[in-house]
């Protein structure tokens, strides 16, 4: 039992340098990555930025994650954007030339942005982990504007958005459930005016009809969102879904999206798809072992906007 202070207080033994060290370990850090050279470059007409050479910057930045790591201190990577940055410091009128401002726009980031735990990924692996993740978490905000921004159906008056999204979980459950056990790999594509949105899913499923899949982390409310914006948008898209069972051939199945309503692709149609080159156009050999099958019925009946 440890001893107590004159004041009947236990103590530790520790002194406050190490109190405060220990305390150090508790307050997470987060590192704005400045991810390719083209960001570096912008930031280098900052005199206060310390650095000319964006490899040696990252070496840097891999010996501080690695520094932080050995001291128990828990550390989120996020993308630095140097236009984001400058628009960031003409709204709050801020000297953008200096570390205390890149240290307090890196700090809102981590509170809105996309953001990566490091758990000792080297630097040249980190970097694309980083630019994935703020992919994704762009086309989730996009998407989401898109549904924000449908508006309501003029014969019925219903939230085109909120029903959209309603659907779209509702056939991924139905996509997931009619592909059986395994490991289920799905893509959604989605065409709009400012961008192509897409969306990737992993789910795993058990023997157990009831028992619900296994899906990585927010990746089904992205694959939702997309997979709803397309349905709101009313316009053109597709869902390819590829199954993976134990001794058996990979399964693809595959849909359509076309005026609102999620359709399934016959096999024909899943073969040419999957065996054309999509940017020429010509034909490619069709992958061994892999069963080119139709789609099933996945979008419910009943009023669609």
């Amino acid at each position: 039992m440890p001893p107590k202070n004159n004041a009947g207080h236990r103590t530790t033994g520790a002194g406050p340098t190490d109190r405060r060290r220990r305390l150090r370990r508790e307050v997470p850090s987060t590192v704005g990555l400045l991810a390719d050279a083209g960001d570096f470059a912008a930031m280098r007409g900052y005199r206060s930025f310390a650095f000319d050479d964006h490899q040696d910057y990252l070496r840097h930045v891999d010996g501080l994650l690695r520094s932080l790591a050995a001291q128990g201190i828990h550390t989120t990577v996020v993308l630095f954007d140097p236009e984001e940055y400058a628009d960031y410091c003409g709204e709050h009128g801020l000297d953008p030339d200096t570390a205390e401002t890149r240290t307090r726009f890196t700090a809102e980031l981590a509170g809105a942005g996309a953001t990566l735990p490091y758990t000792g990924q080297p630097i040249d692996e980190l970097v694309p982990l980083l630019v994935d993740e703020a992919v994704r978490h762009a086309t989730w905000e996009y998407a989401t504007t898109l549904l924000a921004e449908a508006g309501t159906c003029a014969d019925c008056g219903e939230d085109i958005g909120h029903t959209s999204f309603e659907r779209a979980a509702a056939a991924l459950r139905r996509l997931v459930s009619g592909a059986g056990p395994g490991r289920h790999h799905l893509v959604c594509s989605v065409p709009t005016r400012a961008e192509q949105l897409v969306a990737v899913l992993h789910a795993e499923t058990g023997p157990d009809p009831e028992a619900p899949p296994r899906i990585e982390g927010s990746d089904g409310l992205d694959f939702v969102t997309v997979l709803a914006a397309g349905l709101a948008l009313g316009g053109p898209g597709g869902l390819v879904l590829r199954s993976t069972t134990e001794g058996h051939r990979d399964r693809v199945h595959g849909w359509r999206l076309d005026r609102g309503r999620l359709t399934a692709l016959s096999a024909a149609a899943v073969f040419n798809a999957y065996c054309t080159d999509a940017d020429t156009g010509e034909p490619v050999a069709p992958e061994p072992g892999v069963e080119y099958c139709p789609g099933y019925e996945v979008d419910g009946p009943g009023p669609h906007h």
